[in-house]
């Protein structure tokens, strides 16, 4: 059941809670993937937190390889919680994550006991936190037993450095004997992360989708604009500013082809008819599915947080244009 704040900076904002825990997350959260690393405008970094925090979003999501370079933003985001938000922890969920490479030499990535809490310790130096309020594994890790990484996380939990043990990257029959393990060690499991949008329906088809509602575990959704397709910004071009030109690594020239310039122009047809941005619809979208708890999406300045926040005035989508979405996207 959400919850629809009326009062103050969370007026307007719903919140989910993460399956059937307790804890609610807002229906849009900030990531710090991009645009929070060294190579960013700490000014425009403190903007678009303030602008995120006054407009109801209390979770802001972080990794200990985000930059770049690595450990960056976990340092950029410590210092506005000293300088500007450290009087409102309380009421923030901060999340940080370990699994991808983080440091050279046989320690520095994947899921052993080792990395994940060494991790965690650094992750919390860098950001001056006693505890973060989310702890991901980041990615399934074939080589290393699932029951130690599992374990990791339950002492993370049970050390008091994490409120919440959770999952990143993982598919639906992985994540279901995860949960059976945190399950016997009494560990609170309560969220797994994923990357879903119109444009890829991937936990749809590894089953993360079905078996996270089947488990009464949320999912919050990375890249739910696919990173930045679903946006009006590759509308006429490729801006020098944008993310292909500025960072190249996950969205490249090559995905603008001229197939995919006609299915967003029709995208936003349907959009336009919804009275949304194409960004607005493409979250909306997403945060219809009834597996989802949030959507976690990226920003480079304070407008584009307040659009996206736009999209809960219209979350409901009619058959037709469920059809018609599936049909471009998918044809």
């Amino acid at each position: 059941m959400a919850y629809i704040a009326n009062e103050g900076r969370y007026a307007g904002m719903t919140y989910r809670p993460a399956g059937k825990s307790g804890l609610c997350l807002p229906a849009v959260s900030l990531g710090l993937w991009h645009n929070f690393g060294n190579t960013g405008c700490y000014e425009t970094m403190r903007a678009m937190c303030e602008t995120a925090f006054d407009g109801g979003i209390t979770h802001f999501d972080l990794a200990n390889n985000y930059g770049p370079p690595a450990g960056s933003a976990e340092e950029n985001f410590g210092r506005l919680l000293r300088e500007e938000l450290h009087a409102y922890r309380d009421e923030m969920i901060i999340s940080t994550k370990a699994g991808y490479d983080m440091w050279p030499g046989p320690y520095g990535n994947g899921g052993s006991r080792k990395y994940l809490l060494a991790s965690l310790d650094q992750s919390l130096k860098r950001m001056g936190l006693a505890y973060v309020d989310i702890f991901y594994h980041h990615r399934m890790t074939p080589d290393t037993p699932l029951e130690e990484s599992m374990e990791a996380l339950n002492q993370a939990v049970k050390s008091g450095k994490a409120l919440y043990a959770c999952l990143s990257n993982y598919d639906g029959e992985t994540m279901k004997k995860a949960a059976a393990i945190l399950r016997e060690l009494r560990c609170p499991f309560i969220i797994n992360q994923n990357s879903y949008s119109i444009l890829n329906r991937g936990p749809v088809n590894n089953g993360l989708l079905d078996a996270a509602r089947g488990e009464g575990k949320g999912v919050i959704i990375f890249s739910p604009l696919a990173q930045g397709l679903l946006t009006d910004r590759y509308k006429d071009g490729i801006p020098a500013d944008s993310r292909i030109r500025t960072d190249g690594r996950f969205l490249k020239e090559s995905a603008i082809t001229a197939t995919m310039l006609d299915k967003l122009a029709r995208l936003r047809e349907i959009a336009a008819g919804r009275g949304q941005t194409l960004s607005q619809m493409a979250l909306a979208w997403v945060y219809a599915h009834p597996a989802v708890t949030s959507v976690l999406i990226g920003a480079s300045k304070p407008a584009q947080i307040k659009e996206n926040i736009g999209m809960l005035q219209n979350t409901a989508f009619s058959e037709e244009e469920r059809r018609l979405i599936d049909e471009i996207a998918l044809g």
